[in-house]
């Protein structure tokens, strides 16, 4: 009898200790461009609400810095970039399964200034106005709206004039808080990153002359847990998650 107490107790004591690695393997990490912030949010807590015991860890930054991060071990299950070019780079590196790559949603890349500037453009070639300063980008290197901007600046002959008066940004989110509390003249982030700062910023134009824009996501190569990443992935293109996106101003893939 002494002996099977004791083997109860082992047992018990055994069952109070593995729980903890069990509630780990729950646990999905989520690098996400920055433009992507409020709706990934929201988005994952509604997945995790109908996925008792699963906890959705988002790490956003430029899509750039995310491909360098997991390029350099940083543990991810499920990328999510702004543009092509970034999931390209990702998948020729063997960071990602190719065959869960997914274009999710669509945005539009716009000019900005302070809400109470009486800044006026009629068009991009405005900017080169001496009235015009400080005219805050991505930096293209790293961050796909700063991509699409050269790109629609390129195309207009502007990007090479204009130079001298970027102040290049990390993020679109750094674009965003640059033009909000008035620290430069105008800045190019997307229309979701506009529609969250009405009461700081306001849209001047709609820009063209760039690539589509399109958000692809994949369940990346190195992850230990692609049924639950899978899950997440088929989630975010389900008409519920697309409903979350679509009230933030993202338009379909």
């Amino acid at each position: 009898m002494t002996n099977l107490k004791s083997i109860i107790m082992l047992l018990l004591g055994v069952m109070l200790i593995w729980p903890a690695p069990a509630l780990a393997d729950q646990e999905l990490i989520v690098s996400a461009a920055a433009s992507l912030t409020n709706a990934m949010k929201e988005a994952a807590g509604q997945f995790e609400a109908t996925h008792p015991g699963t906890k959705i860890l988002c790490n956003f930054a430029s899509s750039g810095s995310l491909l360098q991060q997991m390029a350099h071990g940083a543990p991810v299950d499920v990328f999510a970039a702004a543009d092509q070019k970034t999931m390209n780079q990702a998948q020729e590196k063997g960071l990602i399964v190719p065959a869960s790559r997914k274009n999710f949603v669509s945005n539009s890349l716009v000019l900005i200034k302070p809400l109470d500037s009486p800044l006026a453009l009629g068009g991009l070639q405005d900017l080169a106005k001496p009235e015009v300063k400080r005219v805050a980008v991505g930096n293209p290197a790293t961050v796909p709206a700063g991509r699409y901007t050269k790109e629609a600046l390129v195309k207009a002959g502007l990007w090479d004039q204009l130079s001298p008066k970027f102040i290049m940004a990390e993020s679109v989110r750094q674009v965003l808080d640059y033009v909000g509390r008035g620290e430069v003249d105008t800045g190019f982030v997307y229309s979701t990153d506009a529609a969250i700062a009405r009461g700081k910023v306001k849209v001047m134009q709609t820009v063209e002359g760039h690539a589509p824009i399109l958000y692809p996501l994949a369940i990346t190569a190195a992850t230990g847990k692609k049924v639950l990443a899978q899950s997440f992935v088929d989630f975010i293109l389900s008409p519920a998650a697309q409903e979350i996106f679509k009230k933030y101003g993202f338009g379909p893939a």
